[in-house]
């Protein structure tokens, strides 16, 4: 006898997420049919224990564009739907869904939020933030590393860098010297 994994799903008005949760699984065998049929089975553990999902979704599936990727923990499917609406479930048999099926809230979006911009009415479109020098953590290490060099009076830290391919080994070498001056100045 079968046992049914763990299987996680959201939507969008497109396609559905299909994610099943099985670890290490072996043999893994997926079919989709334009009807909406869904069939998954598999084998986990060092017993080769069966699992397998049937289902009938809610509606029909565009079988060509939809997608699997299989991963040591789990197997996700993007489905694509054969009409751009909304599901109100995902399975076709009203009633209870099964215990094993989960809505997927790391990737669930409300019908209303679908085409809402995630940062409200801001417009990013086609930004780089690469060109943008925000700074961050590592600059404040290399400013703290510097000042505290600057107090000896000892320029080094700049012909390092400019000098240095390697600016890993710099920021090494500066930290370092950081942590030498300061223990210096405790003594």
């Amino acid at each position: 006898m079968s046992r049914h994994p763990t299987t996680k799903w959201a939507q969008r008005s497109d396609k559905v997420y299909i994610t099943i949760e099985l670890p290490d699984a072996k043999d893994v065998k997926l079919n989709l049919q334009p009807d909406g049929h869904f069939y998954f089975y598999a084998t986990s553990g060092a017993d080769n224990i069966p699992y397998e999902i049937d289902f009938e979704l809610f509606d029909k599936v565009n079988v060509e564009e939809s997608r699997a990727a299989i991963g040591l923990r789990n197997i996700c499917y993007l489905v694509k739907k054969a009409e751009k609406k909304w599901w109100s479930r995902l399975l076709k048999n009203e009633g209870r869904p099964p215990v094993f099926l989960k809505a997927d809230w790391d990737k669930w979006i409300d019908e209303d939020d679908e085409n809402e911009n995630r940062f409200g009415d801001m417009d990013f479109g086609d930004m780089d933030f690469s060109k943008l020098d925000m700074g961050g953590a590592d600059d404040e290490l290399e400013d703290d590393a510097a000042d505290a060099l600057d107090r000896n009076g000892d320029d080094e830290m700049e012909e390092t860098k400019a000098g240095s391919s390697n600016v890993e080994e710099s920021k090494e070498e500066v930290a370092q010297a950081a942590a030498a001056n300061e223990s210096k100045a405790k003594a």
